[in-house]
């Protein structure tokens, strides 16, 4: 998936007469807000990541917003109908300063566009002290020290335990760790 969504706008929009606006959105609905106002015609931006979350009891890999409850949209200040923001599904309101929208530097924008994809997010970092959770080593806690890719696209880890006295590195599926915060 493309780090950013957008769509050009149907209206006419000159640089020197439209500038980047900041949308706070409702609640995990950027991308509901993010489609409503693309179906009316707005050109938006919802820059995206992709970071690794533990969802019922299994790691996955998600992309999510960049910026938690926000997204950007290119709005023409002189003839552009500004109304039909606010009753968006999806939308909280246009961010303001006082009676001021809040505007987003063109460069801000340029820099998230053309900004090389970030590395993911992992759960665990090198060095992080995990416990395992299932199998016949629940209970031992060890080191992490790398993440994996099996054979068939699973995620695992390679994880450092003590096991009789003696160092041994284990690879281990990610669902079967937990981190052990320090």
């Amino acid at each position: 998936m493309s780090p950013e969504t957008t769509l050009p706008s149907t209206d006419t929009v000159t640089a020197s007469s439209s500038a980047w606006y900041v949308i706070h959105t409702k609640p995990r609905n950027e991308t509901r807000a993010l489609e409503n106002l693309q179906n009316q015609g707005f050109e938006c931006f919802l820059p995206t990541m992709e970071v690794e979350k533990r969802v019922r009891q299994r790691v996955q890999t998600l992309v999510v917003p960049m910026f938690s409850r926000y997204l950007f949209i290119r709005l023409n200040d002189v003839n552009q109908n500004w109304a039909p923001i606010r009753s968006t599904l999806g939308v909280s309101k246009l961010v303001s300063f006082g009676n001021q929208p809040a505007k987003a530097p063109q460069s801000l924008i340029d820099f998230l566009r053309q900004a090389p994809a970030a590395e993911i997010a992992r759960l665990f970092g090198v060095g992080d002290t995990v416990q395992i959770t299932e199998g016949p080593l629940k209970g031992l806690q060890g080191t992490y020290q790398e993440h994996l890719q099996d054979h068939d696209g699973d995620q695992c880890a390679m994880v450092l335990v003590d096991l009789l006295g003696q160092p041994q590195k284990l690879r281990m599926a990610l669902d079967s760790l937990h981190k052990i915060e320090s």
